[in-house]
């Protein structure tokens, strides 16, 4: 028949959208290769990691000669002959006289010496710490005066430059108790001080900060960071800081010859800090050789810019001859899969040089399991969010700083090659000082986000996120498919009851069913807020006095699925629902389906954003339940294989799936059934809040609450 005037021609949807029809309409196999494909770029990382290189071609490692002399050295064995022989001495009077030698010291080079007083405050839960930063004065007269430090802090300005910039030295001390390992790091530190109190091409400030780590290793330097970037417009600072002192402290004599020799009792400040080196000499041996351990990681995953870590790997390794190591998870080293796994891509990789010798696909068994134990280390100490050492306080500023930990071969005691080590290790931090001198400005051309599989070779953030991409994308089609489903199903109905005799209650009935959308997004929300609620639970039960850690996991536990059963009473009971209760079919659990895998979706990305390592592993546990998820009762019906497989998945996966169970499992897997203690996960949940680490808020406002939801969907009564 000839189209008439009124008919018009009926439009093409647009390629895109036709590719997203088809997608939804394909969700369960565009599932299935996505969680496929997103595990396998997982497991490929260590192939895919590439060598590490120098972005930023003024650092220059290496180019000059070391200038340390014997002069250094021989002085920097005075300085620890000194503080040794303060070891029999009482230790107050030990530390007091100890840190006076150090000023000694520091001042006879020409540096400018103060003193840093700051009070140690013990990482307490607050629901606000993890949204704003306490102010540093607001407590300090609730503080005890008997828990207070004494820093020890020299700078050298830089002839060559216009104080504008810094360059910071760190070595942890113990005054008073320290052992000779710590007295060796500060020799170390000493030799290159007094080197850079002579030369000519300094061009930024060195400060030498002797951190009086009684209190650890932590606490002085995140003290002394914000008191620093923190300006003084009145002398409310200077009162705080001798309030503690009484007329008959030795403290008050040292300042008084302090001042007698013009050395400054003020805080001093340099130019802004181009970046940072943490100085620590172990206590172990290395068996072999000396060996360098550097530890990169600061808080919420943030890593220091990759090129401050090449420069030292190559100075380390290429010019003083230390063997340089990075954290590795030791059981994955004996692991029998993944030596399996090794096996097969060394074979595939094999195959592919066979076919094309330009192919550079594959590396060998051992290097895959060495790669993968770096890399597995690497992502849960990112995903935890908890600082490896005291570099991560400046990583909090902004400012580039990693800790450098030499493991000596012998003994420190051993004389022989005490002055090797000492010459070695001062040369090693020489020229880091030397490269970080060259730069006209801040680390900005290498990578700040990527994974070490080794102290050589890392994995930047233009591979790793392929996983994570693949992992959840999977999630808004099934998403926006089992919503369509639903709706397909109440649009057969209302069309069954658009009827002549339908009555006034059916028209009703057909109205709420088209909004029960917005139930399930109602049941997400106020989950959610139960996990909020979840989460602030310790701030109340850090107030019971004399309560362990096993009895804290208790009460938490019991609290939280009280409050789980007052929530359900409350909002689920059925008289809220009496439209909906009705006729308990498909539409209702797959609409809260729907809505649990938007939260997931939303909650992995944002936090993808804050800690790119979190959101890796929530999605590798919460995606497969999330997908898998449907009522156990109408598998039960159906009673065929594929259902039955279907319970066993979803028991398993949300077993796995939950906080407690999943932190229980990795450490029987890591360390042992015996190790399992109930206090153990308490533990580790109150080192994420006083850390005020991102994953605690993870775990407690998205990865609990959509489990609960997801269990909620498994025990649905449809």
């Amino acid at each position: 028949m000839p189209k008439t005037e009124t008919e018009t021609p009926k439009m093409k949807p647009r390629p895109i959208v036709r590719l997203g029809i088809f997608l939804i309409s394909h969700s369960l196999l565009v599932s299935v290769v996505c969680c496929t494909a997103g595990v396998l770029a997982l497991l490929l990382l260590p192939l895919l990691a590439k060598n590490t290189y120098i972005s930023e071609n003024a650092l220059m490692p290496g180019s000059a000669s070391s200038m340390i002399s014997n002069r250094d050295i021989s002085e920097a064995n005075r300085l620890a002959s000194d503080l040794n022989g303060l070891n029999f001495k009482p230790q107050d009077s030990a530390a007091v006289e100890s840190r006076r030698i150090l000023t000694k010291y520091m001042s006879d080079l020409g540096a400018e010496v103060s003193y840093h007083k700051f009070h140690y405050k013990p990482n307490q839960f607050h629901p606000l710490h993890f949204f704003s930063s306490p102010d540093s004065t607001s407590s300090v007269k609730n503080l005890s005066c008997s828990a207070h430090g004494v820093n020890t802090v020299g700078i050298i300005r830089a002839p060559s430059g216009d104080g504008k910039e810094a360059i910071v030295l760190v070595t942890p001390y113990k005054f008073g108790k320290s052992g000779a390992a710590e007295t060796l790091s500060l020799s170390i530190a000493y030799t290159v001080f007094s080197l850079l109190s002579r030369v000519t091409w300094l061009a930024k400030d060195i400060i030498w900060f002797v951190a009086d780590s009684q209190y650890g290793e932590y606490a002085p330097v995140e003290a002394w960071l914000r008191d620093y970037h923190t300006p003084v417009f009145t002398g409310l600072g200077t009162l705080n800081a001798d309030r503690c002192v009484k007329i008959d402290d030795p403290y008050v004599f040292e300042q008084k010859s302090i001042a007698q020799r013009k050395i400054s009792d003020g805080f001093r400040r340099a130019g802004t800090m181009a970046a940072a080196l943490i100085l620590k000499v172990a206590d172990r041996n290395a068996m072999l050789e000396d060996t360098l351990n550097i530890y990169a990681e600061a808080s919420n995953g943030q890593m220091p810019n990759l090129d401050l870590i090449n420069i030292v790997n190559y100075l380390a390794v290429h010019r003083q001859g230390l063997r340089v190591k990075v954290e590795k998870v030791l059981t994955l080293l004996d692991s029998r899969w993944l030596e399996i796994l090794g096996q097969i891509f060394e074979l595939l990789g094999k195959a592919a040089r066979s076919l094309n010798p330009g192919w550079k696909f594959g590396i060998s068994a051992a290097d895959y399991i060495e790669g993968s134990a770096t890399l597995a280390s690497s992502l849960y100490y990112q995903a935890l969010g908890i600082p490896t050492g005291p570099h991560g306080a400046f990583r909090d500023f902004q400012v580039d700083a990693i800790t450098l930990e030499i493991s000596p071969k012998v003994s420190p005691h051993n004389k022989a090659r005490h002055n090797e080590f000492l010459l070695r290790g001062g040369r090693l931090v020489e020229g880091v000082i030397r490269s970080i001198n060259n730069l006209l400005e801040k680390f900005h051309q290498s990578f700040f986000l990527y994974m070490l599989t080794s102290p050589s070779k890392f994995v930047s953030v233009g591979v790793y996120m392929i996983a994570f991409a693949l992992l959840v994308a999977p999630l808004p089609l099934v998403a926006a498919s089992l919503y369509a489903d639903a709706n397909q199903l109440d649009l057969g109905v209302k069309n069954t009851k658009s009827t002549p005799t339908a009555t006034a209650s059916d028209e009703l009935d057909i109205t709420f069913r088209s909004w029960k959308w917005l139930y399930a997004a109602k049941e997400v929300f106020l989950i959610h807020v139960w996990g909020a609620a979840v989460s602030l639970l310790p701030y109340f039960i850090c107030q019971i006095p004399n309560c362990s850690p096993t009895s804290s996991s208790v009460i938490w536990v019991f609290l939280s699925m009280l409050s789980l059963l007052i929530l359900y009473l409350i909002v689920g009971s059925p008289s809220t629902h009496v439209y909906i209760s009705q006729s308990k079919e498909k539409g209702e659990w797959a609409i809260l389906k729907s809505a649990t895998i938007s939260a997931v979706f939303i909650g992995l990305l944002v936090m993808s954003v804050v800690n790119f390592a979190a959101a890796e592993i929530g999605a590798l546990l919460l995606v497969p339940m999330c997908l898998m998820a449907q009522p156990l009762k109408l598998d039960m019906k159906a009673g065929k294989l594929r259902s039955f497989l279907r319970i066993i998945c979803n028991v398993v996966l949300g077993f796995i799936a939950f906080p407690p169970a999943a932190f229980f499992v990795v450490k029987t897997i890591f360390e042992g059934f015996n190790s399992i203690n109930m206090g153990d996960f308490w533990n580790w949940m109150e080192s994420l809040w006083a850390w005020n680490s991102a994953t605690y808020i993870y775990i407690g406002m998205v990865h609990l609450p959509c489990w609960v939801l997801c269990l909620h969907i498994l025990l649905h009564s449809c």
